[in-house]
């Protein structure tokens, strides 16, 4: 599949010049439809993203490596993100979207497939918390295979999940800085309490969703990633969420590319958060 013309035409390049084996740790493919249909409840229906298309956005950026994580748009159907993998082993690992019909021999293929975690989404819009059950059983299945689980959540649950969460027998990741509100800054109290989780040995923050917590230029978004990264230098990542499903509004990855050195200015920091981190959790030569 070739990709549209237009997609890299209003796209800048960054000012910001990522280092080698910059990892994009938080980014989806979508479709294309006609090939991995779109799961029958899904909340949202985007427009196709397939890899191609991702794999030219990460040429043009600088991004040497990525995390594709399923969407829930695709349900626990994983083929299109597998795909993905498949088409470059060395560059690409996975996050799934499982449930209680995947066994031990779909969970080795994940495994073999390049998959790393299982994501679950908390969020409200995209139908709030999963049946508990599934997620207690699928969290015994994972923990001995060297996984985490990764959580996306609102953040008014980060408080009412903290025990859920400090419990939790495996690595886990945050996604999007917890979605907590940019303009509300670093002394909202669901913020305080992302931070006491951060402190934990097992506990990796995403500092990706500067769009989704903030708008252009997303200068509110600067002193939350930046608290976040000096809280746990050695646990945070870094990612563009291409192709920004459910947006507020149009964003250019080269602007959230510009915002790493703004979150961590010193460049040991930046080679932590964009190459040895996500190295070390996902396995990347």
């Amino acid at each position: 599949m070739n990709v549209r013309p237009e997609f890299l035409q209003h796209r800048r390049k960054p000012t910001f010049n990522l280092p080698a084996g910059a990892t994009d740790a938080h980014c989806h493919v979508f479709g294309p439809g006609a090939v991995f249909p779109y799961a029958p409840n899904r909340k949202y229906t985007p427009d196709d993203a397939p890899k191609e298309m991702l794999r030219a956005l990460h040429d043009h950026l600088g991004v040497s490596r990525a995390v594709i994580v399923q969407a829930s748009c695709h349900g626990i159907d994983n083929r299109a993100m597998m795909d993905c993998l498949a088409s470059d082993p060395k560059r690409y690992r996975g996050v799934a979207i499982v449930d209680d019909s995947f066994g031990d021999k779909q969970y080795d293929k994940l495994h073999a497939g390049g998959v790393r975690g299982v994501r679950f989404n908390f969020v409200r819009h995209l139908g709030g918390a999963p049946d508990m059950g599934v997620f207690n059983r699928v969290m015994d299945r994972i923990k001995g295979r060297g996984w985490h689980v990764v959580l996306h959540l609102d953040a008014g649950s980060i408080e009412p999940l903290s025990d859920l969460i400090k419990a939790l027998p495996l690595p886990f990741v945050i996604d999007h800085m917890g979605r907590v509100p940019a303009k509300d800054g670093v002394e909202q109290a669901p913020f305080k309490r992302l931070l006491e989780i951060a402190r934990r040995d097992n506990a990796w923050i995403k500092v990706c969703g500067s769009e989704r917590i903030d708008m252009p230029p997303y200068d509110k978004a600067v002193p939350i990633a930046h608290a976040v990264i000096e809280t746990a230098p050695d646990r945070v990542l870094w990612g563009t969420d291409f192709p920004h499903p459910n947006p507020t509004h149009a964003a250019d990855e080269a602007d959230l590319v510009d915002l790493v050195p703004q979150f961590a200015p010193d460049p040991k920091r930046q080679q932590a958060l964009l190459v040895d981190n996500p190295a070390r959790l996902y396995g990347f030569a």
